[in-house]
C-alpha cells in the first residue's frame, strides 16, 4: 500500500487577470480552485498512472471539507485528520508573472500528530510512505525524521520537502530524498548552477543518510544518486505551461514504476517524464504523455571525472 502524508494542504485559488490595477477593484478573468499540497498532487499523479495511494495529513473547516470532497470526486482516497482551525488558502495570482500569497496554517495540537503517528504504525513492510510539503509553523521541523524513525521495519519512505525538515529528515535515511537544484544549494549555503554541481552536492546529502537522491534542475535535467551509480537524465522539448505538481509529478512517476520493476533506473525516467508532462500541461500528467515522453528521455552514466555523461 502507498500512503502520502500531507502535514500543510490547501486549497489553491488560482486567478488570472490580465490588467491588474493595485489600489483599485479589479475583476478576474479566470479562476481555478483545486486541493492542493504536495503530497495530495502525488496522490493524484499516482491513481492517473494506475496505483492507488491513501491520502494522510491534516485538514479542517470549510476549506478542509473541500479538499476531502475534492479529492473524493476525483475517485481518491482520503483518509484526513480533523483538526479545529481551517485549511489555509493559497492564492496564485497570474497577470503576465505568477505572484504567490501563502495562507496561515491551522494549529496543530500533539493530540492531533498522535493521531497521524497512530495511523502510519499500521504500515507494514513493503508499503511505501510519501512525505511530501512543507512543514505547519506549529509543528517542529522534526517531525519528518520522526515519522521515518517510527515506520515499522521494511515501510520505505520518500521524501520531498525543504530547508530544516529536510536537514533533518535525511539524517533517518530515507529510501529516496527529491530536492531541486535551489534546495540542495541552499541546504549547503551555495549555488547549484550545473549537472556537476548537483551531483557534487547530491552526493554529500547522499553521505548524510539518503540512500538514493534525485536532484531536478529544470530544464537542465536530473540526477540520481544511488550507491551504485550516478545517472543524468535529459529532459524532453516542449512549451512548460505550468510550474505546479510538476516536482510531485517526478516523485509519482518514479514510485509508480519502481514499484512495477524495482529498477531504479526505469524509475528515474519515468519520474523524469511525468514532472516533464505535467509542466507541458494546463493539468496534471496522464500515462499517454509519459509513455510519449519517455522515448525522450536518455538516461546515462554521468562520468565524474570528466564531468560529461558517457
Amino acid at each position: 500500500m502507498i500512503y502520502t502524508v500531507t502535514l500543510n494542504p490547501s486549497v489553491d485559488y488560482i486567478v488570472r487577470i490580465e490588467n491588474l490595477k493595485t489600489g483599485l477593484v479589479n475583476t478576474v478573468d479566470e479562476e481555478t480552485k483545486i486541493a492542493g499540497g504536495k503530497g495530495v498532487n502525488v496522490t493524484r499523479v499516482l491513481n492517473r498512472l494506475g496505483h492507488q495511494s491513501t491520502a494522510l495529513g491534516f485538514i479542517g473547516g470549510f476549506t478542509g471539507q473541500f479538499i476531502e470532497q475534492s479529492l473524493k470526486e476525483e475517485g481518491l482516497l482520503p483518509d484526513f485528520i480533523q483538526v479545529s482551525g481551517d485549511t489555509r488558502i493559497n492564492i496564485k495570482l497570474k497577470n503576465g508573472e505568477e505572484t504567490e500569497i501563502n495562507g496561515l496554517s491551522p494549529i496543530i495540537s500533539e493530540e492531533d500528530i498522535d493521531a497521524l503517528f497512530d495511523q502510519l504504525s499500521k504500515t507494514v513492510a513493503g508499503d511505501v510512505v510519501v512525505l511530501a510539503g512543507s512543514v505547519p509553523s506549529s509543528v517542529d521541523q522534526n517531525i519528518y525524521s520522526r515519522i521515518l524513525r517510527s515506520l515499522p521495519e521494511g515501510v520505505h519512505a520518500i521524501v520531498d520537502t525543504k530547508g530544516k525538515a529536510l536537514e533533518e529528515t535525511v539524517k533517518a535515511k530515507p529510501f529516496l530524498v527529491k530536492p531541486n537544484h535551489h534546495e540542495l544549494g541552499d541546504l549547503f549555503g551555495v549555488e547549484v548552477s550545473s549537472v556537476e554541481d548537483a551531483v557534487k552536492y547530491g552526493k554529500k546529502f547522499q553521505e548524510m543518510g539518503a540512500e538514493n537522491v534525485v536532484v531536478s534542475m529544470a530544464g537542465d535535467g536530473a540526477v540520481l544518486i544511488t550507491s551504485e551509480e550516478v545517472l543524468f537524465g535529459n529532459v524532453p522539448v516542449g512549451k512548460v505551461k505550468n510550474s505546479v505538481g510538476a516536482g510531485d509529478s517526478v516523485v509519482a512517476g518514479f514510485l509508480s514504476k519502481y514499484i512495477e520493476t524495482a529498477n531504479l533506473k526505469e524509475a528515474f525516467q519515468s519520474g523524469i517524464a511525468a514532472g516533464s508532462a505535467s509542466a507541458f500541461s494546463n493539468g496534471f500528467c496522464t500515462e499517454e504523455e509519459v509513455q510519449v515522453l519517455r522515448k525522450q528521455i536518455t538516461v546515462k552514466q554521468f562520468d565524474e571525472r570528466g564531468g560529461q555523461e558517457k
